[in-house]
């Protein structure tokens, strides 16, 4: 690439941000104390990232609070939440909450898709470009998309052709205004996350507000755990204050970046009441307890797994009225482990298919054969007449929201092309031939099975202090050498191999995505053990990268 350094852009700084969620946020935050020139370029119309987006109905995080926030002080000491699971619309209080403290705003970009990056080796420096036509030259580039920036659109035939009145939606870019849904009749294609907040919520609507009849087609079902929902007070959160800093530093030192870890014991060692009083009590409390603070090996072990599926199985069907639904929602033989897919967190999910304007379609028996005009036609010859369709078809994840962008390092290859055949990157936070490089929440980090806040903080900390380090040594450049990323990524193999996550065929390796490479998009051997290992590759000089100076490339 010729000399920039002629070219006038809109932006001149030290650090680009791209993405304004937590990650976003909190490097923003912290560059600023450094006195760095820097900003955000945000794809949204506001704060939030995946929170911006997600306004479909029933959307929540699964993450309780206070685990899911900022940890510092100035941040919590006055904000008070009303449910330990959010809302979307209480977590974009949240973010204005965040801007009046933070004055974050006056420093983002927003509708201002990155379309393009591409590095400048005569300059060091990254030339950005946005969808708007907004430039940048920036000397780091910071990733901060989460692992849920690219939603995926199945192959389904004919999809365009529908021409039911509430039309095709996604559940990843829902009218900002609404969708009228009342007496309509509408299809739901997907059971994952999205899909499960949108089935419960529809058909618990109000009698005359819901849907009119509500059709879910389902090719696998999800293994969903009770939520256990719980309205919070103001006098309860402020005694519980005085805790925050203990539980802040210990969602740092367990392996979900949550304050509960794994319970110290292998199921089959222990007795019999033991295990069915951890089972019952671990229900009871709800959330994701129920698979991180478990036994120890029941994410490892296919008999524990089982044995604790045959629990969830049980607890599931006694909820179901209709004894011919047993096999398609709580199946005798487990679909995948548990845990291997990412279950959901429910309110009401499975009392939704005692009703009678509600229907499961077996897309596994009848997989669908086209949409049409009407509606969906599947395998068994059947038309499934609706007015609106909904695809909770989830995303691209992972890798989709940085390969969308057209990056090109050194050698003129994008990132996509890069990956094409299997993810390459060092510590999950840089890639080798993208110098000045960086990103959070994504691939081969501890991504999706780690709180994202965590993430946020640990991973933003580390890169903070790598570019700090870096100013500090006059060092203009940062690049991961290809052995030690391809070491790392054999670490990441390994980690997963001895996991049952690496047995299913789901979004966590890729496989929800038409061609693309199945393989484990993430670090699955704890967030603690991924942040030591992160800080002991900085303690020992940062160990696998390359650091140049201007003085050192004059020679």
């Amino acid at each position: 690439m010729g000399d920039s350094s002629a070219i006038t852009y809109d932006h001149d700084l030290d650090v680009l941000i791209v993405g304004a969620g937590f990650s976003g946020i909190y490097q923003l935050h912290k560059y600023r104390l450094l006195h760095l020139r820097t900003k955000i370029f945000e794809a949204g119309s506001d704060l939030g990232g995946v929170w911006f987006w997600h306004n479909f109905p029933g959307a929540r995080v699964d993450i309780p609070v206070p685990m899911y926030e900022f940890s510092s002080e100035d941040l919590w000491k006055d904000w008070y939440w009303t449910e330990r699971y959010p809302s979307q619309g209480e977590l974009r209080s949240y973010f204005e909450h965040v801007e009046m403290k933070l004055d974050v705003k006056k420093d983002v970009c927003f509708d201002t898709r990155v379309a393009s990056a591409r590095f400048d080796i005569c300059e060091d420096r990254w030339v950005v470009m946005a969808e708007n036509g907004v430039t940048a030259r920036t000397r780091f580039l910071c990733l901060c998309l989460g692992f849920g920036s690219k939603p995926y659109i199945p192959d389904l035939p004919n999809l365009f052709s529908f021409r039911g009145s509430g039309g095709v939606i996604h559940s990843a870019r829902w009218p900002r205004e609404g969708a009228n849904i009342r007496g309509k009749r509408v299809g739901v294609i997907g059971t994952g996350a999205s899909g499960v907040q949108i089935i419960q919520t529809l058909a618990s609507s109000p009698q005359g507000e819901g849907p009119k009849q509500l059709s879910v087609f389902q090719r696998t079902p999800n293994l969903a755990i009770p939520m256990r929902q719980e309205k919070l007070d103001r006098e309860s959160q402020e005694k519980a204050k005085a805790l925050y800093p203990t539980l802040y530093r210990r969602r740092r030192q367990t392996a979900v970046g949550v304050s509960f870890d794994r319970y110290p014991k292998n199921f089959f060692d222990a007795s019999p009441e033991e295990r069915f009083l951890l089972l019952e009590n671990l229900w009871q409390t709800g959330g994701f307890s129920f698979l991180f603070a478990n036994f120890n090996d029941i994410l490892a072990n296919r008999a524990a797994n089982e044995e604790v599926y045959a629990f969830w199985r049980r607890k599931v069907r006694e909820r179901l009225k209709n004894p011919d639904l047993h096999e398609m929602l709580a199946p005798t033989v487990p679909p995948h482990a548990l845990g291997a897919k990412r279950s959901s967190l429910e309110q009401c999910y499975y009392e939704v298919y005692n009703q009678n304007h509600v229907e499961l379609v077996d897309i596994m028996t009848y997989p669908i054969v086209e949409i049409t005009p009407k509606g969906v036609k599947t395998a068994d010859g059947r038309e499934h007449e609706l007015d609106t369709l909904i695809l909770a078809t989830g995303y691209d994840s992972v890798t989709g929201g940085i390969t969308q962008i057209d990056i090109r390092g050194v050698d003129g290859i994008s990132i996509r092309e890069k990956w094409q055949d299997g993810v390459y990157t060092y510590l999950g936070l840089t890639s080798s031939g993208f110098p000045n490089l960086f990103f959070v929440y994504g691939p081969q980090g501890p991504t999706a099975v780690c709180s994202g806040p965590t993430c946020a903080e640990t991973e933003g900390d580390w890169i903070i202090s790598c570019i700090k380090t870096m100013l500090d040594n006059d060092v203009t450049r940062i690049e991961a050498t290809h052995e030690a990323e391809v070491a790392w990524r054999q670490q990441v193999m390994d980690e997963a191999s001895a996991r049952l996550i690496s047995t299913a065929r789901s979004w966590y390796v890729g496989a929800n995505v038409k061609n693309k490479k199945v393989e484990i998009l993430m670090y699955t051997g704890g967030a603690a053990k991924y942040t030591q290992i992160c800080q002991e590759v900085a303690d020992r000089g940062y160990e696998g990268f390359m650091m140049t100076s201007k003085k050192s490339r004059a020679k």
